[in-house]
């Protein structure tokens, strides 16, 4: 079996990847489903944003409550790493 070594982390990947993964995770198998769970969103703007990576933070906590998770924003100092 070969093993492959992803040459990043998951903080590195697009916002649509996370989502998508979420979305796998938590058994919502299309984005008509998950724009269903939201509030005042089409399957089709929910398409047209993931494409964009383009959310603000109200679209972001609407998407995580539509995906049963807490959202987490974090400020990290550049030069400790400290979550600050």
């Amino acid at each position: 079996m070969t093993r492959y070594i992803l040459p990043f982390t998951i903080l590195d990947m697009a916002l649509e990847q996370k989502i998508r993964i979420a979305m796998i995770k938590k058994g919502i198998k299309s984005l008509s489903e998950l724009a269903g769970r939201m509030n005042n969103c089409s399957p089709q703007n929910l398409h047209n944003k993931l494409k964009r990576d383009n959310f603000d933070e109200k679209e972001m906590r609407e998407i995580a409550e539509a995906l049963g998770a807490d959202l987490r924003i974090e400020f990290v100092d550049k030069e400790t790493g400290e979550v600050l």
